[in-house]
């Protein structure tokens, strides 16, 4: 007869002391994560509470998206697209912005070879306008025609830009960038093509502490990303999130396993239709799809029933599937319709940290929730409404 197989202990533990909060904060975190946690007599471990995290400048300071962009750029790992033809990189480049590339970045170099993005300045600060400022060079908007609710066109560029390499060579850059980023001194910058850029990134210890408590406290960790999966994937286990519980912008493969220009769908976006990613509405159906399993139009719905317990953010790209949680954190980077619902709170369950490094003085001005705070799937700004459908009330900047 076999062994009784002893029960796993779940002891819990607490976030540290030493870190600093922002008020209340840190023992408000605890009593949420005892009051679900495996120190709650409620507690099931075969149905354990999920907690969700965007990445970029919520687990830590400053983008990795950008940052890999920048080294594919500076590294002349761009690859000339089929055809010399830019309009395969992205469905909504414009006309202007394809011209554009092709006339600073040429013809000659074969299609799937690399681009001298590392000493043809003007190729890469084409690229780089296009990404950083969504203009070309000479003023012409980059993108057109995107749904403002599901797809953020330079975002998914990052993605669209490593097309050609297999994942394990993408790992590599991601390892190579991380290490040079996370080692770079506060404040670095570098440059590339002619521009100065960003070039450091530190893990927050305050969310990759809570990240170890939740998961310690018996939560199911989970990080939801605009940025490519296989750039989070490489990053996320260094603040404590295993690769396999990290969702990004998911690319399609070709035949030979390498990268291409389309991404995988969700919910009623299907494969290649390249017009979502893990982006305010398209962040709600990745968690839908990928924690719980929803497909179809069900995966675009809120969860009012068997949500995530915790979810955590720092820009309006986060607010769908922060709103879907129970209990919240939104750090103040003064994103207008985050902080219009973290701060009208209507529910007592959010919470507001200022950015734990370089963070922003007070805004003196109201944000405007009952006037242009939030945008609609075309873009227009109107107001933020709260669950009754009601405008809400403009908002002081309060915690900073």
């Amino acid at each position: 007869m076999d062994a009784a197989v002893e029960p796993q202990v779940c002891e819990g533990r607490s976030l540290r002391a030493d870190l600093a909060w922002h008020g209340t904060n840190r023992d408000t975190l605890q009593g949420w994560i005892d009051e679900r946690g495996c120190r709650s007599e409620e507690y099931d471990p075969s149905a354990r509470p999920v907690a969700v995290f965007d990445w970029d400048n919520t687990v830590i300071k400053n983008d990795i998206g950008d940052a890999i962009t920048f080294y594919l750029i500076e590294n002349a790992k761009v690859l000339q697209p089929p055809g010399q033809d830019w309009g395969r990189t992205s469905p909504y480049l414009t006309a202007e912005a394809q011209a554009a590339l092709t006339a600073a970045c040429g013809t000659e170099v074969p299609a799937g070879q690399p681009l001298p993005t590392d000493s043809d300045i003007d190729c890469a600060d084409e690229i780089l306008s296009i990404y950083i400022d969504s203009v070309t060079t000479g003023g012409d908007q980059a993108f057109a025609g995107w749904n403002y609710r599901r797809i953020e066109p330079a975002y998914a560029w990052t993605a669209q830009l490593m097309a050609g390499y297999t994942p394990a060579e993408l790992h590599a850059f991601v390892e190579e960038t991380v290490d040079a980023y996370t080692s770079a001194p506060l404040d670095a910058t570098k440059t590339v093509g002619s521009r100065t850029v960003n070039a450091y990134i530190r893990v927050y210890e305050q969310i990759a502490d809570l990240i170890g408590t939740l998961d310690d406290s018996g939560f199911d960790v989970w990080v939801v990303s605009a940025s490519p999966q296989a750039v989070v994937e490489v990053f996320a286990p260094r603040a404590g999130v295993a690769a396999d519980h990290v969702i990004g912008i998911r690319s399609m493969l070709d035949g030979e396993g390498r990268v291409t220009y389309h991404l995988e769908g969700c919910g009623t976006v299907a494969d290649a239709e390249d017009s979502m990613i893990p982006y305010i509405e398209g962040k709600r159906c990745w968690v839908n799809k990928v924690i719980y399993g929803m497909e179809g139009a069900s995966a675009m719905e809120p969860r009012p029933a068997g949500r995530q317990m915790f979810a955590a953010g720092d820009s309006d790209t986060d607010i769908e599937f922060v709103k879907d949680a129970t209990y919240r954190l939104a750090i103040n980077r003064q994103k207008k319709e985050l902080m219009c619902y973290a701060y009208f709170n209507e529910d007592g369950n959010w919470l507001v940290n200022p950015m734990f490094i370089a963070p922003k003085s007070q805004q003196l001005s109201l944000y405007p929730c009952s006037t242009s705070a939030c945008k609609d799937a075309d873009g227009v700004s109107g107001p933020c409404l709260d669950s009754h459908g009601e405008p809400i009330p403009d908002q002081a900047d309060t915690v900073y």
